[in-house]
C-alpha cells in the first residue's frame, strides 16, 4: 500500500470539492486542488469568504470517487483545515485552470480580468493546516508539513486506465483470478485501486488487498503485476 501521506495527495490529485464551511457555517463551494494539494476557491462578490480576513478557520471537503458500471463510489473522504489567502496575482491564471478544471464558471474571466478589484470575484487558495481523511477502512490526520511535502504517485495516471479498461473490459477475468485466490467465487467483482504496491479488489461490496510480490516502477511493471492477477492458469 502506498505509504499514508502519499495516498491522500494522490486522492485529493483527482478529488473534487463537496463542501465549504467558514467558522462551521455551510457556504458555496466552487474549486479544485492545485498541484500542491491546496484547495483553490472562486468566490463570488456577496459570499462569506468574498474579502474575509485570514484568520478564519476555513474548512475544504474533498470527495474522489470511484465510478463502476452506472453507480459512483467515494474512494476517500477528506476535510482540508486551514486559512484563505489571495493567490497571488502571478499565480491567478494557473489557479483559474485548476477551478475551471472541475466548475467552467464564467465568472474566471472576470476574477482574471478585474484581478484586485473589491467588487470582482476571488481566486483564494487554502493555507494548510491539518488534512482530515477517511478512506477504506483507514482514517486519521495529517499535519500541513506530512501532506504538503508528499507527492502524488507517480503512476497514479496510468493506473487509472488500466482500472478503467479491466473494469470495463476484463471484469471476468478479474473475478476468475480473484476466485483463484480467495478459494471461492464472489458474486461481483470491481477493481477498486491500483497502485506500485497492489491492487485493491471490491468484492460483494467489501475491499480486499492484494499485494505484489515486489513493488512495480513503471506503467510497464504495473501491468505485469496486474496479469499476474487477473491470470486463471
Amino acid at each position: 500500500m502506498l505509504p499514508i501521506p502519499q495516498r491522500i495527495r494522490t486522492l485529493a490529485a483527482t478529488a473534487g470539492v463537496a463542501r465549504l464551511s467558514v467558522d462551521g457555517a455551510p457556504c458555496p463551494a466552487r474549486g479544485g486542488v492545485d498541484d500542491r494539494g491546496r484547495p483553490v476557491l472562486l468566490v463570488h462578490k456577496g459570499e462569506t469568504l468574498h474579502g474575509l480576513r485570514g484568520d478564519a478557520v476555513v474548512a475544504v471537503n474533498l470527495t474522489a470517487m470511484r465510478r463502476l458500471g452506472e453507480m459512483e463510489h467515494p474512494r476517500g473522504l477528506l476535510e482540508v483545515q486551514g486559512w484563505v489567502q489571495a493567490v497571488p496575482s502571478a499565480e491567478a491564471r494557473s489557479a483559474a485552470v485548476v477551478v475551471a478544471a472541475r466548475d467552467a464558471d464564467e465568472a474566471l474571466f472576470e476574477a482574471l480580468e478585474e484581478y484586485g478589484r473589491p467588487d470582482a470575484p476571488q481566486l483564494l487558495r487554502l493555507d494548510v493546516a491539518q488534512v482530515v481523511y477517511l478512506t477504506g477502512q483507514e482514517s486519521g490526520v495529517l499535519d500541513a508539513e506530512e501532506y504538503l511535502d508528499a507527492e502524488p504517485d507517480p503512476l497514479a495516471e496510468t493506473a487509472e486506465r488500466v482500472l478503467a479498461h479491466v473494469n470495463a473490459a476484463h471484469r471476468a477475468q478479474l473475478a476468475n483470478g480473484v476466485s483463484r485466490q480467495l478459494g471461492r467465487r464472489p458474486e461481483e467483482v470491481w477493481l477498486w485501486e491500483l497502485d506500485r504496491f497492489g491492487a485493491t479488489v471490491r468484492a460483494d461490496g467489501s475491499l480486499i488487498r492484494f499485494p505484489w510480490p515486489r513493488p512495480a516502477y513503471s506503467g510497464t511493471g504495473l501491468e505485469t503485476a496486474l496479469n499476474g492477477l487477473l491470470c486463471t492458469c
